[in-house]
């Protein structure tokens, strides 16, 4: 068994290498476009405090990573609560740094601790403090060994100096080259850093009695005793341009902020909020491989006013599980919509396999990945989260986002959507699918990223126009660059085959790389702007983009009754039986078979206090392995005071389906209804044994008993 490792940043360069019998392919990024707004999840700031950690981890933070450690990736660790959840911290931690995490070894962990080894043993040698601590050995293990080290420690004009020289770093954000001097200021202690501006020229000599502050005279007198000294003493980066002689502020930005930030330049630290969030949802499995990924999620109206989420997820890496010439993953998505009072409105679960071959694997292998969804949902104020779990390799990666569903009939404007390509000739048929409409499939990467020789396609949906607004209304595009305008036209919406679905193209040839926005704006009659929206969009400067291979779930029919079902359902679970209730019964009337149209049926009646209806629902469905039916039947039969087939009900349940604390407090209610209450005793002393924390229950019990004595 093998894994294929598919990792996709975009735009790309591609490298390609074999290890240990693992396939991957790394892309490496040249460029991030920061277009789309993620909403992450808020770190806590409260959370154990350094000194309360246990020895361990106090040493993993406080001594083993304290100069590789972002900010935000401290503030996590002290925001867990358990052992347990900081060795998952510690391991992804590790994960986000490795080179190369198809194999076994962590090199990027193995040199940091030879480094901190190294350390302890060179440095710190006429202090009390470990190596470690000292400012050499702080400089050693963020930078690693010197290209070259000149030591000018028996100069009799100078106190001991050390002068590093690295080269080849630019990847940490650091210069192409540069130097790293320490010195024992007065030949006391340890070595110290030094600084250009801080000590200047004169810090380095015996016997230097001149003004401080004349940097000229310092760096003559310095360049008498060793002119390669007095040169980096002015400037720690070769051939910078100073003024005059005057110390480099440069190379006090390198010292102490480059070279601290150095370790995390390369580090995207959002993984460990996206730990801390979903430690407590997702498997400890996942916990450590959050995946970074791009995504966008819109609204879309259809023409029955249904609105429907379109979501897509574009991670930077996808692994496949391969044996022989089979290549497996399987994506498992979970999702929920949660609104402004905090009520879960709707939860779903998807599993979707992939299966491929070879010269499959070998036709994607440079290009993204794309998954596509979509669901309906009903109109209000919402944050969705969407988990996206590649149970092959234990891997995650999610997205968050809030979002505003109009109620019907208002004015409103969609967001504006910006595809790449178009297929004006889908094949999923009559079957709704991600970011089709009116029979055109649109293809929007999440970044905006575009070349010039494409065409740019905006999208954007108008809905609750009058027949007025339709008539004497227009809409106005603008393409701008800066504070600059590119391009604008006008429309009249009566101009478009359908005014509340608005497609325009623009071909960019004339376009240089650059950043764009791009506007459009809903006029009334008079030309006074009613509604407005903007995009922005990136011209690549490169030949050619790695577009997405797609793997988009189409979702149904627009007249199935699924989509009424699920509105309903939505609604139910808002509490607004009123507007849920019709939705349910038009969904189990179309399909009175359907077991699960049934059951939400039964409940909404069971809330409704409708027993009659609900008792009739359930009665058709009891023999049914969905246990729920029967406590329906029992709860509506108890309700209309029908309370031995109530009882008969309930303890169906129990033989068919086991213990079930509600089902023997029914039963318990019951008897004591139709004074039976040595039966309805029973119940209850069964019911407490499974749960003694139930006072009412208790409270029953002791008065029972007090009266049959």
């Amino acid at each position: 068994m093998e894994f294929v490792d598919l990792t996709f940043p975009a735009p790309i360069v591609i490298f390609f290498y074999m290890k240990k019998g693992v396939v991957s392919i790394i892309l490496v990024s040249l460029m991030i476009l920061a277009l789309v707004a993620i909403v992450l999840p808020q770190v806590k700031k409260t959370g154990t405090s350094v000194k309360d950690l246990p020895p361990k981890y106090k040493n993993w933070l406080e001594e083993e990573a304290v100069y590789i450690i972002t900010p935000k990736e401290r503030q996590v660790f002290l925001s867990l609560g358990t052992d347990r959840e900081r060795d998952i911290f510690i391991e992804a931690f590790w994960k986000q740094r490795d080179p190369t995490p198809n194999t076994p070894e962590n090199e990027f962990r193995t040199e940091h601790y030879r480094r901190i080894k190294y350390a302890n043993e060179r440095f710190g040698r006429e202090t009390a403090a470990a190596g470690w601590r000292t400012e050499m050995g702080r400089i050693y293990i963020i930078l690693g060994e010197p290209k070259q080290i000149d030591r000018l420690e028996n100069e009799s004009e100078l106190y001991p100096t050390q002068v590093w020289f690295y080269d080849g770093l630019e990847e940490y954000g650091l210069p192409s080259a540069f130097y790293v001097v320490f010195f024992k200021k007065n030949n006391a202690g340890d070595y110290i850093l030094y600084s250009p501006v801080k000590d200047g020229s004169g810090s380095l000599m015996w016997n230097y009695s001149g003004d401080p502050t004349d940097y000229l005279a310092a760096y003559r007198a310095l360049a008498e005793i060793n002119p390669s000294l007095a040169n980096v003493s002015v400037s720690l980066i070769p051939n910078e341009m100073t003024l005059g002689t005057s110390p480099s502020l440069a190379s006090d930005l390198l010292i102490y902020s480059k070279i601290p930030l150095a370790p995390a330049y390369k580090v995207s630290d959002s993984y460990a909020e996206k730990l801390l969030a979903y430690k407590d949802i997702i498997d400890v499995d996942y916990t450590a491989n959050y995946i970074e990924s791009d995504f966008l999620v819109d609204i879309f109206i259809d023409d029955k006013n249904t609105a429907f989420v379109n979501y897509l997820v574009e991670p930077r890496r996808l692994s496949f599980e391969q044996y022989g010439d089979k290549f497996t993953a399987v994506l498992e998505v979970n999702g929920s919509v949660v609104d402004d009072q905090n009520t879960l409105i709707y939860q779903f679960e998807r599993k979707v396999p992939i299966e491929m071959n070879s010269s499959q694997i070998e036709t994607i292998k440079n290009k993204l990945f794309s998954f596509q969804d979509i669901f309906p949902l009903i109109y209000g104020k919402y944050k969705i989260n969407v988990i996206v779990k590649n149970t092959v390799s234990k891997e995650f990666t999610a997205l968050e986002t809030s979002l505003n569903v109009p109620p019907p009939g208002s004015l409103w404007m969609s967001n504006l959507l910006l595809a790449n390509a178009v297929d004006r000739n889908p094949k999923h048929g009559a079957l709704i699918k991600p970011f089709s409409f009116n029979g055109v499939l649109l293809r929007p990467s999440p970044r905006n990223d575009f070349l010039q020789t494409d065409t740019l396609t905006a999208f954007v949906q108008l809905r609750g126009l009058s027949q007025e607004l339709i008539k004497e209304g227009s809409v106005k595009f603008s393409i701008k660059r800066g504070s600059g305008i590119i391009k604008t036209f006008s429309k009249k919406l009566s101009d478009y085959p359908d005014p509340t679905s608005l497609t325009e193209d623009f071909s960019l040839k004339e376009l240089v790389p650059d950043y764009y926005i791009l506007e459009v704006e809903l006029l009334d009659g008079s030309d006074q702007i009613l509604l407005y929206r903007k995009e922005n969009f990136y011209i690549t400067p490169l030949e050619s983009l790695a577009r997405p291979w797609v793997l988009s779930l189409p979702y149904t029919s627009p007249d199935s009754p699924e989509i009424t079902h699920l509105l309903g359902l939505q609604f139910f679970n808002r509490k607004d039986l009123t507007q849920a209730l019709p939705r349910l019964e038009a969904a189990y009337n179309r399909q009175p078979a359907n077991q699960r149209f049934a059951l939400e049926l039964a409940r909404a009646y069971l809330q409704q206090e409708n027993y009659d209806r609900a008792k009739e629902l359930a009665e058709k469905f009891r023999d049914s392995p969905e246990p729920s039916f029967l406590l329906i039947l029992g709860q509506s039969q108890q309700a209309l005071k029908d309370y031995q087939q109530a009882i008969t009900a309930f303890k169906t349940y129990l033989a068919r389906f086991g213990t079930n604390l509600s089902a023997l407090n029914a039963i318990g209610e019951c008897y004591l209804a139709i004074d039976q209450e040595e039966e309805a005793l029973q119940a209850f002393e069964k019911s407490l044994e499974l749960n003694p924390k139930q006072d009412k229950i208790r409270a029953l019990v002791k008065s029972l008993k007090e009266k049959s004595d």
